[in-house]
């Protein structure tokens, strides 16, 4: 089995979806949430120190989280259907890695008929309101995803392994995948591009890079 395993926001869609909740909650509190956010991705501090705070500022709730979700397909990259379809017929099946919100990446993945998500579970109780999000989840911390990823090549018994990512969070998987191409269609990142086995600019060029 050969596995291609996307992240999700700024690779798949142009957003950053805990933005995007930010967003919706005002510009005082987007502005602070930005500013966590990048400072994660850049590697200038690690990731568990933000998730927490980020989501006690925005106190996401079902309603703002349904919004976002249509976003994440409203704004899907270009190619990424095209890709896919190509990737299948070429043997490969594509899983997403994000530390993004499950629910809100679940209705992205049903559009691009991804059948496995590992995304961080976001908790809301029956009224729709915000109680927890999952702290042990991998992804919520530096080092998550490379666990995740042997995880996977176990559970599918992998011969060939690629990430394709833009965050330094996604890098951390190279040592322990067979390829990991960096994406700079929304967000190029200095660290990423200089450090990734291919840099692209858009998702179908991953078709040259596999052929």
């Amino acid at each position: 089995m050969k596995l291609i395993v996307f992240d999700c926001d700024s690779t798949l869609s142009a957003i950053e979806g805990i933005d995007e909740l930010a967003r919706a909650k005002g510009t005082a509190v987007y502005d602070e949430v930005v500013a966590l956010t990048h400072a994660a991705m850049n590697g200038e501090v690690p990731l568990d120190q933000v998730f927490s705070k980020r989501l006690e500022i925005i106190q996401p709730d079902k309603a703002t989280c349904d919004l976002v979700a249509q976003q994440y397909i409203d704004t899907v990259e270009p190619t990424a259907i095209q890709t896919l379809t190509e990737l299948r017929k070429q043997g490969y099946t594509p899983i997403i890695l994000s530390g993004g919100f499950k629910i809100l990446i679940e209705p992205l993945a049903e559009y691009l008929g991804i059948e496995h998500i590992e995304a961080v579970p976001l908790l809301l109780d029956e009224a729709g309101n915000y109680i927890k999000f999952d702290a042990t989840y991998p992804t919520t911390y530096n080092g998550g995803k490379p666990e995740i990823i042997a995880k996977l090549k176990q559970q599918y018994s992998a011969t060939h392994t690629i990430m394709v990512g833009d965050g330094v969070s996604d890098l951390e998987t190279k040592p322990h995948v067979d390829k990991f191409i960096g994406y700079g269609g929304y967000t190029p990142r200095d660290k990423v591009q200089q450090n990734a086995d291919h840099f692209i600019y858009k998702l179908d060029e991953i078709l040259e890079i596999v052929r």
